[in-house]
Formats: C-alpha cells, structure tokens, sequence
C-alpha cells in the first residue's frame, strides 16, 4: 500500500500549477491585451478584460491591417492552414509509403536508399534554401500553395519513425496476408496503415504544427499578400515602419494563430499521447 503524504503531495501539486500558470500568464496577456484599445494597451497593460474585444476581432478578421501591409486575418489563416495541411498530409504519405518500400520490397541499395534518405537530416531548408528557391522560381511555383508546401514535404525523420514501426510487425502477420490473397498495397492499406494510427496521429500533431510556424520559407515564395501566411501577417504587424504597433490588434492576431493548432491537438490528444508511449500490433 503507497503511503499517502499530504505535505509532499501539496508541493507536488504546487510545482506544477505554477509551472502551469509560467505558460498560461504570457496568453492571458496576450488576450488581454487583444480587448483593450491603443492607447489603453501603450500606457499599460492592465490585467483584466475590456471592451472592444469584438471590435478588435472584427477589424481584424475583416479589414486587416493596411498600414503594416498585412491583408484581413482569415484570409491569412486560410493560406496558413492549407500550406499547413498540404505539408503534414504530404509528408505523411511520402513517408509511409518509402518506408514501406524500404521495409517490405528486397531491391538492391535499400539500405544505401534509406541512409540517403536519413542523411538529410543534416539538410535543413535553411541550408539548402537557395537552390530550393531556384527550382521553385523556374517551376512557375513562386506566389502559390504548391510553392508554399511541396519543397516541405520530403521528412527523413517521419521515414526513419515508420521504418522503425514497420520492422516490429511479426512476420506472421505478412505471411498471412500473403496466404489469405492479399497483395502489397492490401496489405499497406488494410494492416499496415491501421496498425499506424497512433504513430500517424502523433506524427501529424508534430507536422502540422512545424508548417503552422513556417516563417522564411513563405516569407521568400511570397510576394502576392492573398497568399500571405498568419505568421507573415504579424511580423510585418510588428515592423510597422514609421508607424506605432497597434499592439492591442497585434495580440488579437497572435490568439487567432494559436486557435488550429490547438483544435489540432485537442482533437488527436488521445492518440497523439497513445502514439508517443504505446506500440499497437
């Protein structure tokens, strides 16, 4: 029987809710600070709601704000969820299918395909931006979502996850499937990608919100504000030039942003924590 200790069990719970409330004060100022006006939110932040909260929303949902440059927030969102969308959902199927390949096919240089393919890992966009850039410009992609998300797509690390996965899957399993009929992509499609979800659940969580926060990529294939991202909306909000931030429309851009990705998370939190602990077979 575990003995039950109030004054550590106190401390326990003291530690975490303020660790809790470390991450919580900055939003909290940020929504504050989105229902208050100009002139109230640059003589001092005050730590309780005002009122022009739906004026605040509003202007920026749809007007925008034309002095930093920036075009109406949702159209913003928009652009950001698709890139965001295309990327996860792109690198998920290039990822479960190379590891596939990988795992199931003998084909000569597999394990040279697969090293090549992990290596560049040490490859990160930045490093290879310029190229990248080049190819996508004589491509006709600059100003569009396929220039925003394909050069994305290709992920060493959901390849490397899958592969791992994939090789934990009893050979049993594969010589039944072959028994009862089944072919290669039956078995992918039917199995495999079932005994996957968790793993996919998780990984899509981690993926969307890496294109959610793509910032230099669409900063340099963008030029046309309707394909603008949210988080190029609010750096330019923030350079506003000549001009004062307008900090109380700034924050209620920056609460807006945080609102797919936490629908994201909340909606797959069960088995985004399940495909980060567990292994279904």
């Amino acid at each position: 029987m575990v003995e039950r200790r109030p004054l550590l069990l106190f401390i326990q719970h003291a530690v975490l809710i303020f660790g809790a409330a470390v991450f919580v004060f900055p939003i909290y100022l940020a929504f504050i600070a989105s229902t208050h006006t100009a002139r109230e939110v640059n003589s001092g932040l005050p730590l309780l709601p005002g009122g022009q909260m739906f004026d605040n929303y509003a202007t920026v949902l749809g007007e925008g704000l034309s002095t930093a440059g920036a075009p109406p927030i949702g159209l913003m969102l928009m652009n950001s969820t698709i890139m965001a969308l295309a990327i996860t959902l792109g690198k998920l199927v290039i990822s479960l299918l190379s590891s596939f390949a990988i795992v199931y096919f003998k084909f000569p240089f597999r394990v040279l395909a697969f090293w090549t393919i992990f290596i560049t890992l040490m490859l990160p966009v930045e490093v290879r931006i310029l190229p990248t850039y080049e190819v996508v410009a004589q491509l006709g992609m600059l100003n569009s979502y396929a220039g925003l998300s394909v050069p994305l797509i290709a992920s060493a690390t959901a390849t490397f996850l899958f592969r791992q996965f994939f090789m934990t899957v009893p050979d049993e399993l594969t010589e039944a499937a072959r028994i009862d009929g089944a072919g290669p992509m039956k078995f992918f499609r039917d199995i495999l990608v079932p005994l996957s979800r968790t793993n996919i659940a998780a990984l899509f969580v981690i993926l969307f919100i890496y294109g959610w926060n793509q910032y230099l990529w669409p900063l340099l294939v963008t030029t046309d504000e309707s394909y603008y991202t949210i988080v190029m909306g609010i750096q330019r909000m923030v350079n506003a030039g000549e001009e004062t931030p307008q900090w109380h429309l700034i924050m209620t851009t920056a609460i807006l942003a945080l609102v797919p990705p936490v629908v994201v998370i909340l909606g797959m939190q069960r088995l985004f924590v399940r495909g980060l602990v567990e292994v279904e077979k």
